[in-house]
């Protein structure tokens, strides 16, 4: 397991020892660094790569929240201090604790699995998007890749989608196919129309070449489908 990187950051040496007192008895925490005010918290945190920052909020010249504030890259923070009514503006931070001085090591325990928890899910990768559609026809269920659409086009209840090297006539609303699609790749240029960007061949007045086919571009769409190209250059 990789160990979370942390530093104390805390005007009142007791404070400070204590957390160092606790994170020793926990082998996923590596506390890097304690600090003794705002300013050198922000100098250990140009230097080092901190996940987690226990952070006292009540010290001089410059806070705790006003420090999280300043920063541009945040890490994780369980506050820690004696004041409860800074709690509220703690959470508005989305600190991911707060612990009340003085706290029990059970507490921080807690707080820290919580810290852990956030990082974990923080480190999953997202899902990538499906790169096809799904397309029933009669009985049978057709995967479609976006790669291989050319156009679809609606057909009253129904929508053909045409590939490179078939045409798919299911019961679907135009609509809700779009939906489907990834945006940077389609376009809907008419009420009956959505075409494969990278299938045009080239644009005369409000038509448009796609194979065999010229397709009608309605004029209110027009200036959205020039403009989307231009950013595809």
């Amino acid at each position: 397991m990789t160990p979370i990187r942390c530093i104390a950051v805390d005007d009142e040496p007791l404070s400070l020892r204590i957390i160092e007192k606790y994170a020793a008895d926990l082998p996923r925490l590596e506390l890097l660094a304690t600090c003794g005010d705002a300013f050198e918290a922000m100098e250990t945190l140009r230097r080092l790569p901190v996940d987690l920052m226990f952070l006292d909020i009540n010290m001089p010249r410059l806070s705790g929240i006003s420090l999280l504030k300043s920063l541009d890259k945040q890490p994780l923070v369980i506050f820690t201090t004696a004041y409860p009514e800074f709690a509220v503006e703690g959470f508005e931070l989305e600190a991911v604790d707060y612990l009340l001085k003085p706290f029990s090591q059970e507490r921080f325990l807690k707080a820290v699995n919580r810290a852990a928890d956030r990082l974990a899910a923080n480190a999953l990768p997202e899902e990538a998007p499906p790169d096809f559609l799904m397309a029933k026809v009669d009985k049978k269920l057709f995967k479609v890749d976006f790669q291989d659409i050319v156009y679809i086009e609606a057909y009253g209840d129904y929508v053909k989608i045409f590939t490179k090297d078939k045409m798919l006539l299911t019961k679907e609303r135009l609509s809700t196919v779009e939906q489907q699609l990834p945006p940077k790749q389609f376009f809907r240029i008419h009420r009956s129309y959505v075409i494969a960007l990278s299938a045009i061949e080239f644009i005369e007045g409000n038509t448009v070449k796609i194979g065999k086919e010229r397709l009608p571009i309605s004029e209110n769409l027009k200036e959205g489908l020039m403009e989307k190209l231009s950013r595809q250059r």
